[in-house]
Parts: structure tokens; sequence; C-alpha cells
């Protein structure tokens, strides 16, 4: 007969995540082990394996749930308005409010995503692949010249990536500046420069 599943069985598996995520965050997937990480939820090691098979697997739920999050947000971006700067804003505006909200998953995301098996790391590309193409779609629905450019819709769209993904390694939640003022200034500044990129086409 098969195990039982407890039911609190997605809860615990929640908790592993979101301590992983802090441990992995602050020491590198390579540097946090599972005894560590068992400390850090105050069960043996043990019951961790119990949750999860592997390691990796433990990463990959931290990532995927994150990931998960700005797809969403990208699409929801997208049906906020057919409006493009609306679309862009909004867009800007649900990243930054992700990544302020759970800064430890982001910086899993952008450091340890080479350590998942090739399987789930493509999974998570994928994702990635698709947020790119998002905002591709909307800087030239802005800017239609950027196609007559080679490389200029990738291009502008890593570099707006560029400016909102690595915040959290210098933001101060508690300064003057906040989540939603750095989202409209990503907004402003890609806005105030498409044209110029788009006008090197000619």
């Amino acid at each position: 007969m098969a195990r039982t599943q407890a039911a609190d069985y997605d809860r615990r598996r929640d908790e592993i995540v979101s301590k992983a995520a802090r441990l992995y965050a602050e020491h590198g997937f390579l540097g946090a082990s599972v005894s560590d990480l068992a400390a850090a939820c105050d069960v043996s090691k043990s019951a961790i394996y119990h949750y999860y098979v592997s390691k990796e697997d433990i990463l990959f739920d931290v990532m995927r749930a994150h990931i998960a999050a700005l797809e969403d947000a990208a699409a929801e971006a997208i049906a906020t308005s057919s409006n493009p700067e609306a679309q862009l804003r909004a867009l800007a505006h649900g990243f930054m409010s992700i990544y302020g909200a759970d800064a430890d998953r982001h910086t899993v995301l952008l450091n340890d995503l080479d350590h998942l098996p090739a399987a789930k790391r493509d999974e998570i590309v994928r994702i990635q692949r698709g947020l790119i193409g998002t905002m591709e779609g909307i800087l030239t629905a802005l800017e239609p010249g950027l196609k007559d450019r080679p490389g200029a819709p990738r291009a502008a769209a890593m570099l707006f990536y560029g400016m909102i993904n690595w915040t959290h390694t210098w933001f101060n939640q508690n300064g003057v500046v906040t989540t939603c003022m750095l989202a409209d200034m990503a907004a402003d500044m890609t806005l105030g420069g498409l044209a110029a990129v788009a006008g090197r086409a000619a």
C-alpha cells in the first residue's frame, strides 16, 4: 500500500525551499550543504531527503517558483493594455515588486543556474527566453525601427533587463528610492533611448 502523504507535506516542502533560498543566496549553492539546510529548518538531514530526493531538486524548486512569478507578471503586463508603453511600465513594476519581495530567490536564479541538471536548467532557460521575447515584442511595438537593425531588438531587451535584474545587489529598500520609483526610472530611460537606438538603423 502506498504511503499516505502528510497533510502538511506541501507546507513543509515550502519551508525547506524558503530556507534553502536564504542559504543559497548567502553562501551559494555549493557553499551550503544539506546538513546546513537541515539545521536551518531544525530537522534531521534524513527529514530533508524525505521531502526531496536531491539537493539539486531543492535548487530547482527555488528557481521554478521565482521564474513562474516573473512569467505571470509578464503575462499580466501584456494583458493590462494594448498600449506598449503601458505594458512596459506594468512589466517593470511587476518585476521590481517581485525582486523586492524575494531577493533571495532572485539571487539564486542569477548565480546558481549552472548547478541544475541539464533538463531542469533547460526548463528555466526556456522561460527566461520567453521573457526576453516578450520584452522584444514590447520594444519593437514601441519603436518599429528596431527591426531594421539586426540584433537590436534582442540587445535592447537585454539592456532593459540588465537595468533591473541586478538592483538587488545595491538597492536599499529602506532608502528614499522605492521599487516603484526604480521601475518608472527603468521605463523612462528605456523609452527615452529607444528612438536614438532605432535612428542609428537608418
